[in-house]
């Protein structure tokens, strides 16, 4: 498995900077750019396309919290972290809350799909709107969860950078508990996306 981290020369490490990684991923990926390689042979434009997509891969996954967590067990741990399918129970609001809008939401969108009529379709096109700012409201609960999250990932992150190996260790539960967690925010903020760009459509 590529190490990300080292591929960018960064500390393995809970959080990081997405701007700071950015900025390392033009910096290194500038000499195997595609556009940058026109007079190359086959063989070295086929050498830079492989450097220049690992590069790329390292820095979507750094970027990100629940895939830079994800990448950070499986090289602490040597393997992925068992999927696990239970919701915390602090969660199981929210669970119900965005599975029970969304359910509503489709049967809405599903009646509006059926509707042939464009005078129809225009008080449907109305009707949209309530389910939208339902679905911001629902959107904004989500963002303060997330905000949590990444203050949650901070702190751990001080303490990760002061502990040494046993007390690295020690906190990985901690690191796959956040990795969770960030799962079922992109998990249900993708779903509520997803349903008001047809509410928008």
């Amino acid at each position: 498995m590529t190490d990300y981290f080292a591929l960018l020369d960064e500390p393995r490490r809970p959080w990081l900077d997405p701007e700071a990684i950015r900025q390392k991923f033009f910096a290194r990926s500038g000499g195997v750019h595609p556009d940058k390689i026109h007079a190359a042979s086959d063989a070295e434009k086929a050498v830079a396309a492989q450097a220049f997509a690992e590069l790329n891969a390292a820095q979507l996954c750094l970027g990100e919290p629940k895939s830079r967590l994800l990448h950070l067990l499986e090289l602490e741990l040597g393997a992925k972290p068992p999927d696990i399918q239970q919701i915390p129970a602090a969660l199981a609001g929210l669970f119900i809350e965005v599975s029970t809008e969304c359910r509503k939401t489709d049967l809405f969108l599903a009646e509006k799909a059926a509707i042939t009529s464009p005078l129809l379709l225009v008080d449907y096109f109305e009707r949209s709107q309530g389910w939208l700012e339902k679905l911001d409201a629902l959107s904004a609960k989500l963002d303060a969860f997330n905000h949590r999250l990444a203050e949650d990932l901070k702190s751990l992150d001080a303490r990760w950078i002061a502990a040494d190996t046993a007390g690295r260790r020690e906190l990985l539960a901690e690191v796959e508990a956040l990795y969770r967690l960030f799962g079922y925010f992109n998990r249900w903020n993708r779903q509520l996306s997803e349903r008001k760009l047809q509410l928008m459509t």
